[in-house]
């Protein structure tokens, strides 16, 4: 254990969230003895007995788990420092409360702990008027209590306060005239140390100089909680990078130094294999970007990813179990938890952090009350949800929509129509919902789940890019800078690709190509990082890493298609509606990582290299587009949005026909002709607005499309003046076939219905839906459709409309999520289906 004043160096478990479980702890240790890190300090904000249920003493279960915790960390050589939260709701003035506070912690000390902090972070600056009456200031009253209870357990020689005032953003009016920051340094015991996490609550960088101030109010060196890693403000990031900006220097200047990581267990090998050289690379010097000496934050991310990926090609359980978790009994009760589930990232803000931007402390889920978060029985429910869902991907589960047991469905062979199914491994089956007639007809097809086997090997090249995409809070890694600087000169430069515009300069046409070309290549780097997660043999980094890799899959095909789109189709400002000027003029010239600046946090701007990309997009600030929670069964199969092309149409009428026919189970030979069903749905969009028509398409081909319509109006008078006079000819009643022909007439006559000026004015362009696919991870096909979107808002269009049955209740609920309104109530003249519509 550590003498009184050593330099205390590791982990602290202070995120909101789910915490980690035993064996990710034990994990942890292992860690930590082995890259020389001497220090863990426990304290999750959402164990509810270490915050809002302070009061409470462990029970006997409990008890047990945190004594073996306790010894396992001294076992490894390990500083264990147990924390505890009173702040929300103590009354420093009540013997009863300052009690009930003894009474827990001696608790944990007749378990073996010899080191504790009490933490005051994230809380009201005010006190009840008990406490008022009692104590001159709020600082006097925290500081009253702990000097108390560090008396109380002995004075021992690591004892830890974390005060409400814990950066030098949340201190009044400045560090150096804080009356709350002088009272706690001349009041506090100096035995005690204080929790500071430097001049913001996720510094970008940490120097001697910058705690010279702090260390003088103090009358102590502070001991530094790092955030550089924290993730829990931000659902869509996670920071593999390795430690940097902290000389070491530093170390003479304050008590210690521990991190607080990544929520998820897995993505905290690199940040904490690179803290371990840091610590153990000496108190001298600065940071080295080259050379021999010194700390280089590069070698040490070298070092640490080649470790790592021993560790990441091993078959680990989710969670570091040590055998799966037994899958429910009940598939029905699997299935309605999958949403609360699949996405359990807490959007809370990274410790000590959450009184610098919401007061609502309270708001944050609680649902561990026990140290292992298996113990609680809403929180082992949880997890066996998750991992009957990995284990039942890993056996090739076949899954439905809707109505569905996933434990119980069997494979029914449905393959994509005229297309043989993949060849080796276990086929699954993706089928959309029924629907109730051909005017909303969806693709079903048969597709091979070999993503599930868990089979694969990370390659170093995988993971090296893995990390540059989800590097640093402030800083993108190579893959991600080049990504987000060829998209934005790529929308900047597209001018000279545009329809309606003059041609611009061959070489700069040709440059903008090249670079569109490196865009895409990087998008498709992207989606193949995707599949190699999926397929990995460690079954725990998957779990923790997939919903970050999966979203940023999904952005990617959407600015992929985007980027695909532009050349030759997008309009420029010569357009009547100014379209273009209209589209981009609020994204600026800035991106993400100069918005936020050295004075900035993270949070500023949220989503990361995701967002940064959604944001360059047209319909960028419609975060309900892009922020989705991930699928039930992830799948690796490759899937490519892009423009319709005209080799296209042969093989949209071909599955249309097929998909018809199976949906009203009739033979081919029940059409009059074999393009009757392709020219009924798909026929006119195609022909007449081309560039508005996207196609989904994977390894084995084309699987869907999504069509649009950019300006309902004047598509209707084409329609009535090129296309419906072709179709009558193309249709028109021969010998022997009257009386079908007529009827197909009369389809296409009623295809396009007339709509109210009051709604074209608002919503000037329609989606056409029958050939959207919808598959088991749905995502795809929101990103299918949002890349749609995507072009009718470069090109001008306000507002999109579309019309689904009203028994259609799949896609009125998929819509719905993408915030489509019913937008067309009380017509005289009612419709078969309900018009839908959102504004871009």
């Amino acid at each position: 254990m550590e003498e009184r004043g050593a330099f205390l160096c590791g982990v602290v478990e202070g995120f909101y969230g789910r915490p980690w479980s035993m064996e990710q702890r034990k994990a942890l240790f292992h860690w930590m003895e082995k890259w020389g890190l001497n220090t863990y300090l426990y304290g999750p904000k959402d164990d509810l007995k270490h915050r809002l249920l302070w009061r409470e003493v462990y029970s006997q279960e409990e008890e047990a788990q945190l004594k073996a915790l306790v010894s396992e960390a001294e076992s490894r050589g390990l500083q264990f420092i147990y924390a505890l939260s009173p702040g929300q709701d103590i009354v420093f003035s009540s013997s009863c409360d300052v009690t009930l506070l003894k009474r827990k912690l001696r608790q944990v000390a007749d378990l073996g702990c010899k080191s504790f902090a009490i933490l005051f972070d994230d809380i009201d600056h005010s006190l009840c008027q008990a406490d008022r009456d009692a104590f001159s200031s709020f600082a006097h009253a925290q500081v009253s209590v702990v000097n108390e209870i560090f008396r109380f357990l002995g004075e021992p020689s690591v004892f830890l306060f974390c005060p409400t005032e814990y950066c030098g953003s949340l201190c009044s009016p400045s560090v150096t005239k804080s009356p709350y920051l002088l009272t706690v340094g001349e009041d506090l015991l100096q035995g005690i140390s204080v929790i500071w996490t430097g001049s913001k609550v996720i510094s970008r960088e940490l120097s001697a100089e910058s705690l010279a101030d702090v260390q003088a109010v103090l009358q102590r060196p502070p001991l530094v909680w790092d955030n550089l890693h924290a993730n829990d403000y931000d659902s869509r990031r996670v920071f593999l990078g390795p430690f940097k900006g902290r000389p070491l220097r530093l170390r003479g200047h304050i008590r210690g130094l521990l991190l607080n990581p990544n929520c998820e267990f897995e993505a905290n090998f690199i940040p904490l294999h690179s803290l371990g050289t840091w610590y153990r690379a000496g108190g001298v010097g600065d940071e080295k970007t080259d050379g021999e000496g010194g700390y280089c934050p590069e070698k040490a991310l070298s070092t640490a990813l080649k470790d790592w990926m021993e560790e990441l090609n091993q078959p680990l359980q989710p969670g570091r179990q040590n055998r799966p978790m037994e899958l429910n009994s009940s598939g029905a009760k699997l299935k309605s938890r999958t949403l609360e589930s699949a996405d359990s990232h807490s959007t809370s803000r990274a410790n000590p952090c959450k009184a610098a931007l919401d007061s609502t402390s309270g708001q944050h889920s609680h649902s561990e009350a026990s140290l292992d978060p298996n113990l609680n029985p809403q929180q082992e429910d949880r997890e066996q949800v998750t991992n009957a869902t990995l284990r039942s991907m890993e056996k090739g589960l076949k899954v439905g929509w809707q109505g569905q047991n996933p434990l119980e469905e069997e494979d029914q062979g449905t393959g994509r129509p005229g297309k043989e199914e993949d060849q080796g491994g276990d086929n699954g089956t993706e089928s959309a919902p029924s629907k109730n007639c051909p005017s909303s007809t969806t693709w079903v097809k048969g597709q091979g789940r070999t993503v599930c086997g868990g089979k694969g090997l990370l390659s170093e090249q995988d993971v090296r890019l893995l990390v540059g995409l989800y590097f640093l809070p402030h800083e993108h890694g190579a893959p991600a800078q080049h990504l987000l600087k060829d998209l934005t000169w790529l929308k900047s430069n597209s001018h000279c690709i545009s329809a309606n515009g003059k041609k611009g300069q061959p070489h700069k046409v040709e440059e903008w190509r090249l670079r569109a070309s490196s865009f895409q290549a990087a998008c498709d780097d992207v989606a193949r990082l995707h599949g190699s997660v999926v397929n990995c043999v460690n079954r725990a980094f998957l779990y923790d890493l997939y919903p970050y890799v999966w979203d940023l899959r999904n952005t990617a095909l959407v600015a992929k298609a985007f980027v695909t789109w532009l050349d030759g189709r997008v309009l420029n400002d010569s357009y009547p509606a100014g379209s273009w000027r209209n589209c981009f003029h609020w994204c600026g010239t800035t991106m993400g990582a100069d918005l936020l600046g050295v004075e900035s946090e993270p949070w500023v701007f949220k989503g990361g290299l995701s967002g940064e990309v959604q944001m360059l997009l047209p319909i960028g600030s419609n975060s309900e587009l892009f922020s989705h929670p991930p699928p039930l069964f992830p799948t690796s199969r490759l899937y490519n949005i892009r423009p319709f092309q005209h080799k296209d149409k042969v093989e949209l009428y071909r599955l249309a026909r097929q998909l018809h026919l199976k949906t009203q189970s009739k033979s081919d030979t029940a059409l009059p002709h074999p393009d009757l069903v392709g020219d009924r749905y798909l026929g006119a969009c195609l022909a007449l607005c081309p560039e508005y028509s996207f196609v989904l398409e994977d390894e084995l081909g084309l699987c869907g499309c999504a069509l649009g319509i950019l300006d309902v109006r004047s598509f209707s008078k084409r329609y009535q003046a090129s296309w419906l006079p072709t179709m009558r000819e193309k249709y028109r009643p021969r010998a022997h076939g009257g009386a079908v022909s007529q009827e197909a007439l009369q389809l296409f006559k009623e295809e396009h219905s007339d709509y109210p000026d009051s709604l074209l004015y608002h919503f000037p362009s329609q989606l056409c839906l029958d050939a959207l696919p919808e598959l088991v991870d749905c995502s795809v096909t929101r990103s299918l459709l949002t890349s749609l979107l995507t072009a009718l808002k470069a090109n001008g269009s306000q507002g999109v409309f579309c019309e689904v049955l009203p028994t259609d209740h799949p896609r009125l609920e998929f819509l719905t999520k993408l915030g489509f309104l019913e937008i067309l109530r009380g017509e005289t003249q009612p419709r078969e289906g309900l018009v839908l519509g959102r504004l871009l």
